[in-house]
């Protein structure tokens, strides 16, 4: 079922529409939590978004993608330069509102329906809220701003045909990276092309892994070429050469069981515990083959109490703390 969300975005919203995205600090300044950063988190493909900059609601949103790690967008420039550098980004397809609507104009309507904590506005004047991002609104609020109005709804409906996804956006981000590493006049040429190497899970970061692990966790599978070399910490987040060619940092994975771990749909506790997304669909695990993930999440009796795939060492834990607060989706 859709979810319904305000956004405040005077400072980024050209940036952000034009873009498809939303992005937001993962925490305020001091490292406090934000429930407004935090429902960045909690937003799903298919939801819809208002977009609210300069007195008034100018676009409607629908969500493509969960959010993920992401650094600052640079087209942000100078724009929040006390934010942390590190964020989540929410792919988000934009259709324009018209007309647009002020919401100062029908507080009176609008404002018995608007939350009583975390409002995006006041609900007396209809201002946006200082510190204000991403909000949860009803569906009755929803609807009573675009009343009268009109938008794309069969191309809000797709998506777009350009919509961001992770896999678009991580290439993009991994390309970056790529770029300052080859430009890097302190690393050397071996240690350049390793590392570049390992972004494909190959070379000597993939001859690191095997001399950890062994086999595909999920799947038990041992042949080498059925197996990708998969990052734990991604390779886009990792600080330096040591940790993207670290072989802790590494899982030998078959290629559905890869794209479940590196999108954050299935992470694993130290123990070796298998954690499964609640917001995965079940239907999707077992058409891929993944029948015990999906009788474990069920809590079948068929399946194991706790499916466990062996405990990790303490060197890749540290590895899979990152993994489980900045990767999965929980």
């Amino acid at each position: 079922m859709s979810q319904f969300w305000w956004v405040n975005h005077n400072q980024t919203a050209r940036q952000e529409i034009d873009g498809q995205y939303l992005w937001s600090p993962k925490t305020q300044k001091n490292g406090a939590r934000s429930e407004f950063y935090n429902n960045m988190r909690r937003a799903s493909p298919g939801d819809l978004v208002l977009s609210f900059f300069d007195q008034a609601v100018r676009y409607v949103g629908r969500v493509t993608e969960f959010a993920f790690t992401a650094p600052k967008p640079i087209e942000f420039k100078n724009t929040g330069t006390n934010w942390n550098q590190e964020g989540w980004l929410l792919p988000v397809y934009w259709a324009p509102l018209l007309p647009t609507v002020r919401p100062t104009d029908m507080i009176g309507e609008l404002g018995p329906l608007l939350p009583d904590r975390y409002s995006p506005i006041d609900p007396n004047s209809g201002s946006g809220r200082q510190n204000a991002y991403l909000a949860s609104v009803s569906q009755e609020v929803f609807h009573t701003i675009v009343a009268g109005t009109a938008f794309n709804r069969e191309a809000l409906r797709r998506g777009g045909a350009n919509s961001l996804t992770f896999d678009v956006v991580n290439e993009i981000l991994e390309d970056a990276v790529e770029r300052r590493i080859r430009e890097d006049l302190q690393l050397e040429d071996t240690v350049k092309t390793s590392v570049i190497q390992a972004r494909r899970g190959q070379g000597k970061f993939r001859s690191n892994v095997e001399a950890v692990e062994r086999s595909c966790r999920l799947t038990g599978v041992t042949n080498p070429s059925l197996l990708i070399a998969s990052h734990i910490k991604p390779w886009r987040l990792c600080a330096s050469a040591q940790e993207r060619l670290d072989g802790m940092n590494g899982l030998l994975l078959t290629p559905d069981a890869d794209h479940l771990f590196d999108r954050g749909f299935i992470s694993f506790e130290d123990s070796g515990e298998v954690r499964i997304s609640s917001r995965v669909d079940k239907a999707d695990l077992q058409r891929l083959g993944f029948d015990q993930l999906v009788m474990q999440s069920f809590g079948f009796s068929e399946a194991p109490a706790v499916w466990r795939t062996g405990a990790f060492n303490s060197a890749q834990q540290g590895y899979l703390a990152r993994h489980r607060t900045d990767v999965f989706v929980a």
